[in-house]
């Protein structure tokens, strides 16, 4: 009696039997005709959907723009009371608060598990961010700094800049880098036993923090 495996292989070459043995899968353009978002395109409707859905996996989401970044930073941080935050080693300088007895602590190869596992807070941007399903991508690309960075500190403020968040996952997928190691996240780090009590900071940061900056500054001042 053959096994499950070679069941499955002996469909597979019968399948394939009248394919030319030179045929490549790209020799033929597959149709990707279905909708690519559901949402329409009006950039203040797709930031309103982002929070909505944010907050809907209990992410706390705050609102600013690029000039009072810093000032709402030290503010949460302050709210949380942290007294360390790592941070990307290539963070924008602008994002960082005052000093404020703050230990900074840049990423590096220094910055290890047990290190991280001690920091109060850690401060990240982002790739994108997904409004349709409430995602926030991570690739360790600028500004973000490695993938343990933000997965042992319990505290993450992250920051999304409105050019960086698109309606649908179709949206998101060509603007990312397939070969880069991307993290998903769509609220703090959760999960359920069979009882469904949830408890969260299982795998990840207890609390996530996303701070939505407005594409152009504020008028006042």
């Amino acid at each position: 009696m053959s096994s499950s495996r070679e069941r499955v292989l002996g469909r597979v070459r019968a399948a394939l039997a009248d394919v030319p043995r030179q045929e490549q899968p790209d020799d033929h353009a597959v149709p990707r005709d279905y909708r690519a978002e559901h949402t329409a395109a009006d950039p203040a409707a797709v930031l309103d959907l982002l929070a909505e859905n944010l907050a809907d996996y209990r992410a706390l989401v705050h609102r600013t723009t690029p000039d009072r970044l810093a000032a709402l930073v030290a503010e949460l941080l302050r709210a949380h009371g942290s007294r360390s935050l790592a941070v990307p080693a290539d963070l924008p300088e602008e994002w960082l608060p005052g000093p404020d007895a703050l230990e900074l602590l840049p990423d590096g190869p220094g910055l290890t598990a047990a290190r991280l596992d001690l920091v109060d807070s850690v401060l990240t941007g982002c790739a994108l961010a997904v409004a349709e399903t409430g995602t926030i991508v991570l690739d360790a690309g600028p500004g973000q700094g490695r993938r343990i960075l933000t997965l042992v500190p319990d505290h993450h403020l992250c920051v999304v800049r409105a050019e960086q968040v698109v309606t649908s996952v179709p949206r998101a997928l060509p603007r990312l880098d397939p070969r880069r190691p991307q993290t998903w996240i769509s609220g703090p780090s959760a999960t359920s036993d069979i009882e469904l009590d949830r408890v969260e900071g299982v795998h990840g940061p207890r609390t996530l923090e996303v701070i939505l900056v407005a594409a152009t500054p504020s008028a006042s001042g």
